[in-house]
């Protein structure tokens, strides 16, 4: 199948963000409880604890009712998933595949990764986001260290393209076709308008394009919130000039707490130029900022891009675009929030650390170049 995804805009939809774990499981749990038709559940981060407890008894609730459930996972960020659960998976009747099992002999296939977030029910809602069925993003699991994420509730005609790019994934997975059956979503009256920034691995990627042109186009605000920062030279190119003819440019990332120190180490490289050119860099304290978050005036963009290199060259990832001020308001209150709580960088003197940085950015880029020629052997 032809792996570009052209991205429609729909108006007729109705977008809610969820900025606390302990909300957007439960709204998620209860929409698959209310399901009657299918389930569509792709996600890449999945662990057995208390959160994956919870999604499994109402998959099975699910399927009592004849519901249909297909679960795509990748199989390398489900490694944490225990064969008991992957048991009680199928013994409930969900079709359940893995996306890419890594194999030897196919390296360096292994690294592509389908990176999206993503339950869809009955083509009446939707959630996409930086989330995964893991006990890290549950503030019920884990009170004192729960990583900091958001998702977006969604409902209206944007499912509909949703559907199609799982059908997809699910066709390039399985070969098989998807045996459900899209149910379009409702148009509401008065609705919001969006449309679906898809990347499927090696190749264009439409999703960071779209991000750099709305930061070229920005006249008041850029916020971007992601938790590994390692965007292209033309993204950090367009934040530096935005800044420098007065936009408000704020990067919301991780501060001590996080779980990649490396890259979080090899982000501060990019920080000096950024901060020299006028951006504001928010280093959040309590836990780990997880969320995936843009807000360009009155446009946002959400969903499981980093739109951080590796990603933009291996992984299959999604976003929500969205153009609302009703949902910029709610973007705007939670990235806010956040930037309360974190320490503030506004010079290049404020960054500390022991890194020799044309040392280690040269490291980068080799990286950065293997990645690329890889890639390229994988386009041929």
């Amino acid at each position: 199948m032809d792996r570009r995804y052209h991205p429609i805009l729909r108006d007729g939809n109705r977008f809610t963000l969820l900025s606390d774990g302990r909300d957007f499981f439960s709204h998620m749990l209860a929409a698959i409880d209310a399901s009657r038709l299918y389930v569509l559940a792709e996600f890449y981060l999945v662990e057995s604890g208390r959160v994956m407890d919870d999604f499994i008894a109402a998959f099975a609730r699910a399927t009592q009712r004849n519901v249909r459930v297909r679960a795509m996972f990748d199989a390398f960020g489900a490694r944490g998933l225990s064969e008991a659960d992957r048991s009680r998976l199928r013994a409930a009747q969900v079709d359940l595949v893995f996306f890419n099992t890594p194999r030897w002999r196919t390296f360096p296939r292994l690294f592509l990764r389908d990176h999206r977030k993503l339950l869809l029910i009955d083509g009446a809602v939707g959630f996409t986001g930086g989330t995964g069925l893991a006990d890290m993003f549950s503030p019920d699991a884990r009170p004192d260290s729960y990583w900091l994420d958001c998702i977006v509730e969604m409902a209206g005609p944007v499912l509909d393209d949703w559907h199609r790019l799982f059908a997809r994934t699910w066709w390039r997975s399985t070969r098989r076709e998807l045996d459900v059956d899209m149910r379009s979503g409702e148009v509401h009256k008065p609705g919001e308008r969006g449309g679906v920034a898809a990347s499927s691995g090696p190749g264009p990627n439409q999703l960071e394009r779209s991000v750099r042109n709305h930061v070229r186009r920005a006249r008041t605000r850029v916020w971007i919130a992601t938790a590994y920062f390692w965007p292209s030279n033309r993204l950090r190119r367009a934040l530096r000039r935005a800044a420098r003819r007065g936009v408000d440019v704020r990067l919301l990332l991780p501060g001590p707490h996080t779980d990649a120190p490396a890259a979080r180490g090899a982000a501060r490289l990019f920080y000096a130029r950024l901060l020299s050119s006028g951006v504001v860099i928010y280093e959040y304290q309590p836990t780990f900022l997880h969320s995936k978050l843009v807000l360009c005036d009155g446009w946002a963009s959400i969903g499981s891009s980093n739109l951080d290199r590796w990603g933009v060259l291996w992984n299959l990832e999604a976003n929500q675009e969205i153009e609302s001020p009703a949902f910029a308001r709610q973007a705007e209150d939670m990235l806010a929030k956040a930037c309360d709580r974190s320490v503030v960088l506004r010079d290049a003197r404020d960054v500390q650390h022991g890194w020799s940085v044309p040392f280690w950015l040269l490291i980068a880029r080799a990286i950065l170049a293997w990645s690329t020629r890889a890639v390229a052997r994988l386009r041929r």
